[in-house]
């Protein structure tokens, strides 16, 4: 019983950065829209973003077994319990705004891409390769983020600009998620965009992506759909360009405690230090 401890409290934290990650992606959302930010959303929020990828890592997965090796022997049910647990507490949450779709959205569709679905000889499973997983991914928190903030806003052109945002950036930080699971990915036959094309050529098209996605972005401000957030998009173009370049081959291969905090400074902490950042600046 002791050896699982250490294990099932690194499964039940693997998720909390990306979570505080999901209630800051919210709030900008708020911002963007021009809307004062509504606190006990972004907290149910950075819930249901917990119980989703927390339930990920609990259904384990062949490539999993690989890529986090740390947290072989946890206690995956303890695990199921506290993403139940995360999951009905952002229910009421959102229930409170008449919101009583957007939990159900990203953690049914978790479920379906990390488990999927049988029924006779049908099989549905979201977690495809060649990109399918990633765009699914980006699809999921993009759309359940405009969900939310439509909830306030009655401009389309808002709303689509929004989900542009969110759901590119989802994509592309997952997609760099998979430049460091190569290895197991691989081992599992699995085909990320990384493995089917290699690190470099994913690397020059995410660039171009993050540049269309931010030019689009000054557009619909000087069309002023969003409210003006000079700060917040200067410093998410810059931060994707740096995630995009630090996450090579040989930056991952190290293994070292530095780089895995920096890759989460870069890639998971983008909120939080781009928010502290328009503190600061104001």
């Amino acid at each position: 019983m002791d050896n699982t401890i250490s294990p099932t409290l690194r499964l039940l934290n693997s998720s909390t950065s990306i979570s505080v990650s999901g209630i800051f992606r919210l709030y900008i959302a708020f911002l963007l829209a021009g809307i004062e930010p509504y606190i006990i959303i972004c907290l149910g929020f950075g819930l249901i973003t917990y119980a989703t990828y927390t339930l990920d890592r609990a259904l384990d997965c062949e490539e999993d077994l690989i890529n986090r090796k740390e947290l072989a022997g946890a206690n995956n049910h303890i695990a199921i319990i506290a993403c139940i647990i995360a999951f009905l507490v952002s229910i009421i949450i959102f229930a409170k705004e008449n919101l009583y779709y957007a939990p159900f959205i990203p953690f049914v569709i978790g479920y379906l891409y990390s488990k999927g679905i049988k029924i006779g000889k049908f099989k549905l499973k979201l977690k495809g390769g060649k990109g399918v997983k990633n765009v699914v991914v980006g699809l999921t928190w993009g759309g359940t983020i405009v969900l939310i903030v439509g909830n306030w806003v009655n401009s389309i052109p808002a709303e689509f600009f929004i989900f542009l945002f969110f759901s590119t950036k989802s994509f592309i930080k997952s997609i760099i998620c998979d430049f460091k699971d190569i290895e197991g990915d691989t081992m599992a036959g699995v085909e990320t965009l990384p493995v089917c094309f290699g690190i470099d050529k994913v690397k020059k098209i995410l660039l171009i992506i993050c540049i269309l996605l931010h030019s689009f972005m000054i557009l619909s401000l000087f069309m002023e759909y969003l409210n003006t957030e000079a700060t917040i998009l200067v410093y998410s173009f810059f931060i994707e360009i740096a995630c995009i370049h630090f996450h090579s081959s040989s930056f991952d291969t190290q293994k070292s405690r530095i780089n895995k905090y920096l890759r989460e400074i870069l890639n998971d902490g983008e909120s939080t230090m781009v928010l502290t950042l328009r503190a600061i600046i104001s």
